[in-house]
């Protein structure tokens, strides 16, 4: 009876590990509150300094501060898609082979060759 062959287990195949996902959400998150803060100062330095077209700044920071936190709790409570809902895999669709790896016996193995040097 011949043995399957041989197929590894590939580590780009595995989805983030959750930690992994809460950390990048959590680092958009500081991101995103970070640049509210500089659109209230910058509002505030404009109004200070009376800028010219103090007018249309005012507006734009004030949305700053109103939309990025929105968009920033958005953001942080999201997570990645699922593989077979993701717009790439549909497009341009990965052909896996869904056999389960096998073990191998110890002389079947792949083992490295050392060089003896003299």
């Amino acid at each position: 009876m011949k043995r399957p062959e041989y197929q590894p287990i590939l580590i780009t195949d595995a989805a983030r590990s959750q930690d992994d996902q809460l950390t990048s959400r959590q680092k958009r998150y500081v991101l995103m509150m970070g640049i509210r803060v500089a659109c209230l100062v910058a509002g505030a330095i404009l109004v200070g300094v009376q800028a010219p077209l103090l007018w249309l700044w005012l507006p734009l920071c004030g949305l700053g501060m109103v939309l990025i936190p929105w968009l920033a709790v958005l953001l942080a409570n999201d997570r990645p898609p699922k593989e077979q809902h993701r717009l790439a895999n549909k497009l341009h669709p990965r052909h896996r082979d869904d056999t389960p790896p096998m073990a191998l016996a110890a002389e079947e193995r792949p083992h490295k060759v050392i060089d003896a040097e003299p």
